[in-house]
C-alpha cells in the first residue's frame, strides 16, 4: 500500500469515527433534555426513558472507543481530545452501574448525561482529533494504570457531584414533589459520602502512581507542577469531606460545599489548569495534556 493510499485510508476512517462522535454527543443532548422534561414532569416513564437512552449511547460510545484504540494502535487517552471522550464515557458507565442500585431514582443522570454532553462537544469543537504518535513521557508501564484509575476517581466523583446537586435541587425546589423521584431526602448524603468513600482511595493511587510515573519520566516524583498542586488540592478537599461524617455540625451544608467544592477542584486539575498554564504562560511538564 502506498503512502497515498494510508493517508486517504486514514482520512476515511477518521471521518467515521467523527460522524460517531457527533452522533454520541446529540445522543447525549438527547438524554440531558429528556432528563429535564422527566425533571419538569416527575413523568417515571420519561426518567425511564434517560436512562434507556444513556444505555443505548454508551453502548455506541463503547464501540468508538475500541474503534479509536484499534485504530491509533494504542490506549485512547493520550491527547485532550480522547480523553474528554474517556472522560464522559466513564461517568455514565459509573452513573449507569451505581443506577442499578437506585431502579427507580433517575435524577442524577440528568446532571450526569449533560456533563457528557458537554464534554464531548468541547473535544468537538475545540480540540483536534488527529492521532499522534506517543511522546516519550508517555512511555512508560505507569501510565495506563494512572490513567485509567484517575479517571474512574473521577467518574465517581461526576456521580457524587450529580446526586449532590440532585439532593439540593429537591431540598430547595422541589421538595414538594421530593417523593416522585424516587430517593427520600436522607438517602442522597448516604449516597454521596459511600461514592467519595470509593472514589478517595482511587484518586490517592492515581496521585501516588503519578509521582512513580513522574520519575521514571523526568527523574523526580514531585516538582509542584500546576496539575500535580491542584491534583493535590483536589485529594485534600475530599479528604475533608470525608470527614464531615465526624464532625456532627458539618454534616449538612458544609458536607454539600465540600462535595461540590472537591468536584470543582477535580475538573481545575482536568482542564482548569491547562487553560492557566496555557493563558498565564506558566511552565508546566503536563503541556502534552493541552
Amino acid at each position: 500500500m502506498t503512502s497515498e493510499e494510508i493517508l486517504l485510508r486514514d482520512a476515511f476512517l477518521l471521518g467515521i469515527e467523527l460522524k460517531v462522535f457527533w452522533l454520541v454527543a446529540l445522543l447525549y443532548g438527547v438524554c440531558f433534555l429528556t432528563g429535564v422534561f422527566y425533571v419538569l414532569s416527575a413523568r417515571q416513564s420519561l426518567g425511564r426513558a434517560l436512562t434507556a437512552g444513556l444505555w443505548l449511547t454508551v453502548l455506541i460510545h463503547t464501540l468508538l472507543i475500541v474503534f479509536r484504540t484499534v485504530e491509533g494502535g494504542r490506549p485512547p487517552f493520550q491527547t485532550l481530545y480522547e480523553t474528554l471522550s474517556w472522560f464522559s464515557w466513564s461517568a455514565v458507565i459509573t452513573y449507569l452501574i451505581v443506577h442499578n442500585k437506585w431502579k427507580e431514582v433517575h435524577f442524577p443522570g440528568v446532571i450526569v448525561s449533560g456533563i457528557a454532553m458537554g464534554a464531548c462537544l468541547y473535544s468537538l469543537l475545540t480540540r483536534s482529533p488527529e492521532i499522534i504518535p506517543i511522546p516519550p513521557a508517555l512511555q512508560s508501564p505507569w501510565y495506563e494504570w494512572h490513567v485509567i484509575v484517575a479517571f474512574l476517581a473521577y467518574a465517581v466523583f461526576v456521580v457524587s457531584f450529580s446526586v449532590e446537586v440532585t439532593h439540593i435541587l429537591l431540598e430547595r425546589w422541589f421538595r414538594f414533589r421530593a417523593p416522585a423521584f424516587g430517593l427520600p431526602m436522607e438517602g442522597f448524603h448516604r449516597y454521596t459520602h459511600r461514592l467519595v468513600l470509593f472514589g478517595f482511595p482511587l484518586l490517592a493511587f492515581a496521585i501516588f502512581s503519578g509521582a512513580a510515573w513522574a520519575n521514571d519520566a523526568w527523574g523526580r516524583y514531585w516538582s509542584w507542577d500546576p496539575k500535580e498542586t491542584w491534583s493535590l488540592i483536589t485529594w485534600t478537599v475530599y479528604a475533608m469531606y470525608l470527614h464531615t461524617k465526624a464532625i456532627p455540625r458539618w454534616q449538612g451544608k458544609v458536607a454539600s460545599f465540600l462535595n461540590i467544592l472537591g468536584f470543582i477542584c477535580m475538573i481545575m486539575t482536568f482542564l482548569g489548569v491547562n487553560w492557566l498554564a496555557k493563558l498565564l504562560g506558566i511552565p508546566s511538564i503536563h503541556a502534552y495534556a493541552v
